[in-house]
């Protein structure tokens, strides 16, 4: 593996840190009903984009374009706040219901759980990576 290969990894480590970082910004914020910018909290969902960087030929298959992943940009949910009867609580409107942020709690730990994997999978291969590049320097010392 040249060092390519471990920017590729980087790059996979640092899109699921902050994926895992927004998620947990999102649980949070399960039950804010007021924010700066007014009205609840949105949801936000991280947006990720192929990287290339070149094409890698190998005699056993077709060209295969390789570079990583980066973050393109953080968005806020398009979908609209859930309304809760609740007619004590301080932000409920004239007819008692509070505009609650669209987060879903059991959504929102399915996808932690799937950003820890694939970090867990990143660190893996980094680990894999790292023991072939060493057994390769030893092979040259000898």
């Amino acid at each position: 593996m040249n060092f390519l290969g471990f920017d590729i990894i980087a790059s996979g480590l640092t899109a699921q840190r902050l994926r895992m970082d927004v998620i947990s910004s999102n649980i949070a914020n399960v039950n804010t009903t007021r924010t700066p910018e007014g009205g609840p909290y949105k949801k936000k969902i991280v947006v990720f984009q192929e990287k290339l960087r070149g094409l890698i030929s190998s005699p056993f298959s077709q060209d295969v374009s390789v570079g990583g992943v980066r973050v393109v940009g953080i968005y806020n949910s398009k979908e609209p706040p859930l309304l809760v009867y609740q007619p004590d609580h301080p932000d409920a409107d004239e007819n008692g219901y509070v505009a609650l942020p669209n987060i879903n709690i059991v959504s929102e730990m399915t996808d932690m759980i799937s950003a820890t994997r694939a970090y867990e999978a990143n660190i893996n291969v980094l680990n894999l990576s790292r023991s072939m590049f060493l057994r390769a320097l030893d092979i040259i010392r000898v």
